[in-house]
């Protein structure tokens, strides 16, 4: 029985017409050759689909791409035409100058100044040109707009060049225009007035200010400052360390009022013996430092042909050789003192007195035992008398600040001012130094210490009163005596400064 599709092109669709649909024979469906067909027809549709897209696409992609090549040459032309209009502008304000009449190049521009398709960039640098940042651009074209004259009319003021408004304007200009060591603080935030008496305060400090800094750079320059070195110095340093002396320059162990002490690494040098540590001392080159080193370096016979105030960098130079020769003379005859490594103008270069980068402890920093205490009482008299009898040197200088105590052992330091025996004021240093030894040990309690009488008896072999100032006043007696006798003078100066003291002890007769 053969079925049929109906035919429902007779009932009415609310969305429409509806297709009409073939009537086909049930037997021709399950046919193959129908099916074959069929799938034919599918297939060369969907063929001639695809090649007209293809085709379709084609043409898009070469149409954007000649839109795209297009639009980069109306950019480049585009930018040609703004880089001439550029050269154009800068012949005509070259050609203008500052003449009143001008001549104007517009015609031959691409572009006019004032063209509608600018970007949004130029037109920010355009109005950043004529943006007032603070206060203080707005008061300097106040001031450029004033007449020739010096004065102008504001509505119905008369404003002049001596307006206190504008003048005080102008004055917190100009202070920003200080140097930048000179901090003014930023005011251009508010209207910002200083008035003639405030800013020729301020500038007369700037000056000075500035004068004292070019004063303090120059002598920082030329001189050893107390926790830095100089220019010169630093150089002498770096050839340490190339010339493998030094390792390395490491920071600072201590300050005085003479020199400054480093601490390093020794190095590998092949011609010296180099100790593992080191200690630099570099003598300070500040000119303050030279007023009280001449009295002991003037009357020294191995300097006294090569002395001379005249020369400041001489004497510093002449001070660090007289350190090193002690502490060698020290060294020959046994007492305990830093080893020389080398010398190199004024920087000296030690042994370090310490383990480890830390530093022996002086003296006076040291709560030593009854023991310990004894024991450093007599390493000192005995290193005091062997540097006075075998090493023939007064250390001038000696107490607890310049003596170490290290491997509980005392080690004497800082010999630079340290006298031979035969100089006018040596036993005059020597007995400053028993009286500041005696001081010391009387004060930590020692109870076998030696008056500075005793003691200067035990160092020096001479007899002498027991009253301090009869003492001094017979060493000083002993030393002009010497001295007379060595230039052979024959005629004594007469003691005035001692009468005179004594005058004054002397009782009133009523």
């Amino acid at each position: 029985m053969d079925s049929t599709v109906v035919d429902d092109t007779k009932h009415i669709s609310p969305w429409g017409n509806p297709r009409q649909v073939e009537t086909v024979n049930f037997a021709d469906i399950m046919s193959e050759q129908l099916a074959n067909d069929l799938q034919l027809k599918e297939e060369e549709r969907i063929s001639k689909t695809v090649t007209a897209e293809s085709e379709h696409c084609d043409f898009e992609i070469e149409n954007s791409q000649e839109e795209n090549d297009f639009l980069i040459a109306q950019m480049l032309q585009s930018q040609f035409d703004k880089e001439s209009d550029e050269i154009i502008k800068k012949t005509e304000e070259k050609f203008n100058g500052t003449s009143k009449v001008s001549v104007s190049y517009v015609n031959y521009r691409v572009f006019p100044d004032k063209m509608l398709g600018d970007s949004d960039s130029e037109s920010e640098e355009v109005d950043d040109k004529h943006r007032e940042w603070d206060s203080f651009v707005s008061s300097e074209k106040a001031f450029k707009a004033m007449p020739k004259c010096g004065y102008r009319k504001d509505g119905d003021n008369m404003v002049t060049k001596h307006d206190m408004e504008m003048a005080g304007r102008r004055n917190a200009c100009r202070v920003m225009g200080f140097p930048p060591e000179f901090h003014t603080g930023d005011g251009g935030a508010f209207d910002m007035q200083l008035s003639n008496k405030v800013y020729n305060s301020l500038k007369v400090y700037s000056r000075h200010e500035q004068s004292r800094r070019n004063r303090l750079h120059d002598k920082s320059e030329q001189a050893t400052a107390e926790m830095s070195v100089d220019p010169r110095t630093r150089l002498l340093l770096y050839k340490l360390v190339n010339q493998e002396l030094l390792d390395r320059v490491n920071g600072i162990l201590s300050t005085g009022k003479e020199a400054v002490v480093l601490h390093a690494d020794g190095g590998t040098n092949a011609d010296r013996d180099v100790p593992r540590e080191c200690a630099i001392k570099i003598f300070k080159t500040t000119l303050n430092e030279f007023k009280t080193r001449d009295k002991y370096i003037q009357d020294d016979y191995r300097f006294k042909d090569r002395f001379s105030k005249q020369n400041p960098r001489k004497i510093i130079h002449m001070w660090a050789e007289k350190e090193m020769h002690n502490l060698v003379r020290m060294q020959k005859v046994g007492i305990l003192c830093p080893e020389v490594v080398v010398l190199k103008k004024h920087v000296l270069v030690m042994s370090f007195i310490g383990q480890d980068h830390r530093p022996a402890d002086k003296l006076k920093d040291v709560n030593l035992k009854p023991s310990d205490l004894a024991a450093a009482y007599v390493q000192t008299t005995e290193m005091m008398r062997k540097l006075y009898v075998d090493a023939q040197l007064v250390h001038a200088d000696l107490s607890e600040y310049n003596i170490l105590w290290y491997d509980k052992k005392c080690w004497f330091i800082d010999v630079s001012q340290a006298v031979e025996r035969n100089h006018p004021k040596a036993l005059e240093f020597l007995l400053r130094d028993c009286t500041n030894v005696s001081s010391f040990f009387t004060r930590r309690g020692h109870p076998e210490t030696k008056s500075p009488s005793e003691l200067f008896k035990d160092v020096s072999g001479l007899d002498l009163p027991e009253d301090g100032a009869s003492m001094l006043c017979r060493i000083q007696d002993y030393e002009r005596n010497n001295e007379l006798l060595t230039h052979q003078m024959t005629e004594k100066e007469y003691p005035f400064e001692h009468c005179w003291e004594q005058s004054k002890i002397a009782p009133t007769i009523g």
